[in-house]
């Protein structure tokens, strides 16, 4: 394990999840297929992600006092990951997601917080191995007032931050103005910067967009054509391999931990993207989300 340190801050759920032909309509009731439960949530994805594919990683999250967080917080510490400020809600229960795959791989999520909406910037404080991360990787489950805390506590330790934009949200100019690195996918990417994302040139402009609110750095993911990468000095467009995707819930979720890891290793940022692409290509072909993340002896670095 690497002695750079990973603090990821963000949601921690479990995922319900039913296989059927095609998503239903509104109002419409399909019979399904498979159904299981996994462990998810965007937080903890990273998390097991950037673990499995060598980083030393802390999560930051909070789950409900019942049979969910605990075996949220047991599954963790299988992954080698440290729960020590993964936080017990007495008030809430642990946040859930139902989910539904269709054959092509596609899904619709709906998320239910619970602990998830009480990580608070009180519990942030709490966290002095924060001081130490490389990298802080967070994404958008958890409170807007707790992550532009933790970024605002970044910027003035001149820490890396990497902000993983999903689910979808406006974001206020302070809180990019600085950031070192967001990665968006094309849905994101047109939402924050109203410009649909269809190819390298429309990814160019969406990029200018962060860049001149002073993100360093931005990585847009394409699905299957891959990522584009832009910051001042440099652009880069990574290809994604052809696979047969059967689930893409945790794709983004493994892009973003495998690219913390690539970065605490000091790889270009060209090596880095196609780590990151690679890992996020063999968890497509899987299902489920956390189950679906591939451990560092499946790629190819």
């Amino acid at each position: 394990m690497y002695t750079n340190k990973i603090i990821v801050i963000g949601s921690a759920n479990t995922d319900m999840v039913v296989k059927t032909d095609m998503l239903p309509l509104p109002g419409e009731t399909k019979l399904g297929g498979v159904f299981f439960m996994n462990a998810g949530g965007k937080g903890a994805n990273q998390a097991v992600a950037a673990a499995r594919l060598g980083g030393n990683v802390t999560l930051v999250a909070k789950v409900g006092n019942d049979i969910f967080g605990k075996q949220t917080i047991d599954g963790l510490n299988k992954e080698n990951i440290n729960t020590d400020f993964v936080f017990l809600d007495e008030r809430n229960p642990s946040g859930i997601a139902l989910i539904i795959v269709n054959e092509e791989g596609e899904n619709c999520i709906v998320v239910a917080p619970g602990a998830n909406a009480n990580l608070l910037s009180a519990d942030i404080e709490k966290v002095k191995d924060i001081a130490k991360a490389e990298i802080i990787l967070m994404q958008l489950e958890i409170p807007m007032e707790t992550i532009k805390a933790v970024a605002k506590r970044a910027k003035a330790n001149g820490q890396k931050l990497i902000l993983n934009p999903a689910p979808a949200q406006l974001l206020d100019d302070e809180l990019l103005n600085g950031l070192f690195l967001i990665t968006p996918n094309e849905t994101e990417a047109a939402f924050l910067t109203g410009i649909k994302v269809e190819d390298e040139s429309t990814a160019s402009q969406a990029a200018n967009v962060f860049l001149s609110k002073g993100v360093q750095n931005i990585i847009i993911t394409l699905g299957k054509q891959g990522a584009y990468f832009k910051n001042k000095n440099e652009v880069i467009k990574i290809n994604a391999p052809e696979v047969k995707a059967l689930d893409t819930t945790a794709a983004g979720d493994t892009f973003s931990g495998a690219l913390s890891v690539a970065i605490t290793e000091k790889m270009h940022w060209e090596k880095a993207i196609q780590f990151a692409v690679q890992a996020a290509s063999i968890s497509v072909t899987r299902m489920g989300a956390q189950a679906s993340v591939p451990y560092r002896k499946e790629l190819s670095f």
